[in-house]
């Protein structure tokens, strides 16, 4: 079972630190922010899959903190249940009008705001908002975004694919590979902010795939930065043996070939190469594009010619 993550922005320690030993005992992974100006950077670097938001906090308050965050195209998708001691209808209406989920006055019933929190996580989920593993934007959102730039100028698209992942995942399982989409939403992040821009669009578009939209400029530092930072950290999701020798052993399964193309019989040991990344880099400057499938195809050829 993949752990969502929360953020519990509270200011109350005690309220802060049940929910987080509540939440946690659910089986969520739970981070917690005592005022807004916490809130924003950790939701900046580490995208949570839902945000309980205090009103009253000692910063600025969370109806601010809310327009942020709806306003900020990396996170703009982040479903928001806001919690407070505030029960006049005139805030529930402002909290709402500025892209909340969900409204939850204090005192609380703690099953209940369970089963909110399952409940926005899901819609998000199903309505393909955002990938359940790394939290980050996918489906409905990215295909806005190709539809928003497609009509502008000065973007460039990355087409970013995580080369042999299947097979560490056959190797290390499942829960690694998890571990591993994790770690690339979270690097990428952290170079996107480095060296690009905060509103730079960061999606998730399914498998060991990720994409950015960013401007023409930023694209070849990010390129280049994210796949050193990739190849020397990556390395921390091996155990020792495989990082010395710097190849995977894997079984094959059936008649195939091996990375270098040497025949692969079935039940025969298979040298895989450790992780590395794809990048493609498509942008109006050098194409014209017709429709939001082309740009697309384009960033895989470019991402596969780059292999």
């Amino acid at each position: 079972m993949r752990k969502s993550r929360l953020l519990i922005v509270e200011d109350d320690f005690d309220i802060s630190n049940m929910l987080r030993i509540y939440f946690t005992g659910q089986g969520y992974e739970v981070d917690t922010a005592p005022c807004g100006g916490d809130a924003l950077d950790k939701t900046r670097h580490n995208l949570p899959h839902l945000i309980v938001l205090d009103i009253m906090l000692p910063d600025v308050d969370g109806f601010e903190v809310c327009r942020i965050l709806r306003t900020n195209t990396r996170t703009s998708h982040i479903p928001i249940i806001f919690l407070t001691q505030r029960d006049e209808r005139s805030d529930k209406l402002q909290g709402l009008e500025l892209g909340a989920d969900d409204y939850i006055t204090k005192p609380f019933d703690i099953d209940e705001l369970k089963l909110r929190v399952q409940r926005a996580i899901s819609r998000a989920e199903q309505q393909s908002l955002t990938d359940p593993r790394s939290g980050l934007p996918s489906g409905r959102l990215i295909e806005e975004q190709l539809r928003r730039i497609i009509r502008t100028q000065d973007w460039a698209l990355m087409d970013i694919r995580i080369n042999h992942f299947e097979s560490f995942k056959e190797v290390y399982s499942f829960v690694a590979a998890d571990d591993v989409m994790r770690f690339s939403a979270m690097l990428i992040s952290e170079v996107v902010d480095a060296v690009g821009t905060p509103n730079d669009f960061i999606g998730h578009a399914g498998g060991d795939n990720f994409i950015v939209i960013t401007s023409q400029e930023s694209a070849l530092p990010i390129r280049q930065r994210l796949k050193a930072r990739f190849d020397e950290e990556v390395l921390s999701q091996y155990n020792f043996m495989d990082r010395n020798q710097g190849y995977l052993v894997a079984v094959a399964t059936s008649a195939t070939r091996g990375p270098n193309g040497e025949s692969q019989s079935a039940g025969s040991n298979l040298h895989t190469p450790l992780m590395t990344l794809s990048i493609g880099v498509v942008s109006p400057a050098e194409y014209e594009f017709a429709d939001i499938r082309e740009i697309t195809e384009m960033a895989a050829e470019a991402r596969r010619k780059s292999s």
